[in-house]
């Protein structure tokens, strides 16, 4: 059973949730704050953190962070009032990999929560298949229905960063920290070009999947249904 940590200064809120995640069949242990999350985290070992934005003593952008510094692999889901871009934006630049807004419904809760799971497992795998296209960390390898693609490796770096987190809206800057690394002293354009390559390789009727731009954010792969 998964367990899944929740902090929000609001008790009210963090009752409901905690309960709504209870009956989805999930464990749960809950924060009232950024400091007392870290604190918990300390102790507990949880697979998902539900973090709201508007909290005293360390706010949920700071929590989310420290929480990339420490916690790398620890899929967040932020869940707050502010349903302003800028404010979502925000929100993926310090390391957010989803974005709910109150008021919310228990079942959008359990599938965001569900398939924030399922994404940060199978990117641990180093394997990811995604559409027809097969891209494997381990040897670097990418196939197209079976047969052998050549490209790159910060094409492929990329491409292994997106269909891992397939539906997951990267902010431009993640990608580029992500895969240029923290020096980088090129410009964005270099980010853009290499995603058209991408889309160029990889066309929708032939991979199954698609790389969407998300106006002001960054960029997001989707499956394509």
């Amino acid at each position: 059973m998964s367990k899944i940590l929740m902090v929000d200064d609001d008790p009210n809120i963090r009752e409901l949730v905690c309960i709504m995640l209870r009956n989805g069949g999930f464990e749960v242990c809950d924060a009232k704050d950024g400091c007392d999350a870290l604190e918990k985290l300390g102790r507990e070992s949880v697979e998902l953190a539900i973090i709201d934005l508007m909290m005293p003593n360390m706010d949920g952008y700071a929590l989310c962070r420290h929480l990339r510094q420490g916690y790398e692999n620890l899929p967040i889901l932020m869940l707050t009032a502010k349903a302003e871009l800028p404010s979502k934006v925000l929100g993926f630049e310090a390391g957010a990999d989803d974005y709910l807004t109150k008021p919310f419904a228990a079942d959008e809760l359990l599938l965001r929560v569900k398939a924030l799971l399922r994404r940060y497992r199978i990117a641990a795998s180093q394997m990811v298949q995604i559409g027809g296209v097969v891209v494997d960390k381990n040897s670097y390898a990418v196939t197209v229905a079976g047969v052998g693609e050549d490209i790159p490796m910060k094409e492929f770096e990329l491409l292994f960063k997106l269909a891992g987190f397939p539906g997951k809206t990267f902010s431009r800057d993640q990608l580029i920290e992500d895969v240029w690394g923290y020096d980088f002293d090129g410009n964005e354009r270099t980010l853009d070009v290499h995603i058209s390559r991408l889309r160029e390789r990889f066309p929708p009727e032939r991979s199954g999947f698609k790389i969407t731009t998300i106006r002001g954010i960054g960029y997001r792969l989707e499956v394509k249904v």
